[in-house]
């Protein structure tokens, strides 16, 4: 048995779900979320828990079991609690505003970069610590968006300005070694 998919989903109190053979909707105060799963992967919802089981040893199957389980967890959590993902910004005169609900960039190019937030997305910017907040219901939405922002402006080798994780560690260069040498 999978170590992950025998373990049961507990659903909070104010997350509703309903199951409709493999569709699973799960509605809570953050949003809703809808997902379609394999048909060999068998759900069921009681007391106030979510049991996955699979049909068979099959190494597909195996494979479906703790992921089906994860996306579920992640889908609870999403709705009841929500994700969030935070980015940092590095380099001399970068910044981030808010325009609204839009996020507005100014990494180094002749413009500024305006960010759209998809459904279910909001931004939230600190100035003092030049940090950009993420956040939303859906995992998956969440970290696309934040891979997103980040691609704008990569962190660079040599002396690290870019959009960055919070925590991520960047793989640091050394400038040129012949200086001075002829």
């Amino acid at each position: 048995m999978s170590r992950i998919g025998r373990l049961p989903v507990v659903i909070p109190t104010d997350v509703q779900v309903d199951l409709d053979g493999s569709l699973v909707h799960i509605k809570g105060p953050k949003g809703e979320l809808k997902r379609e799963f394999s048909q060999v992967i068998s759900i069921a919802f009681e007391n106030g828990q979510i049991a996955v089981t699979r049909s068979s040893d099959a190494a597909n199957v195996r494979a479906l079991h703790g992921m089906t389980r994860a996306l579920i967890q992640n889908m609870v959590t999403g709705v009841s609690q929500g994700f969030t993902k935070v980015l940092e910004i590095d380099g001399v005169g970068y910044r981030a505003e808010m325009d609204g609900k839009n996020l507005k960039l100014f990494v180094g190019y002749s413009h500024p970069v305006v960010v759209e937030p998809l459904e279910g997305i909001s931004f939230d910017v600190d100035t003092k610590t030049r940090q950009v907040k993420i956040m939303g219901y859906n995992r998956e939405t969440v970290g696309q968006v934040a891979a997103d922002v980040r691609k704008i402006r990569p962190p660079e080798p040599y002396h690290g300005k870019g959009i960055h994780y919070l925590g991520e560690k960047i793989r640091r260069k050394a400038g040129k070694a012949g200086k001075g040498k002829k």
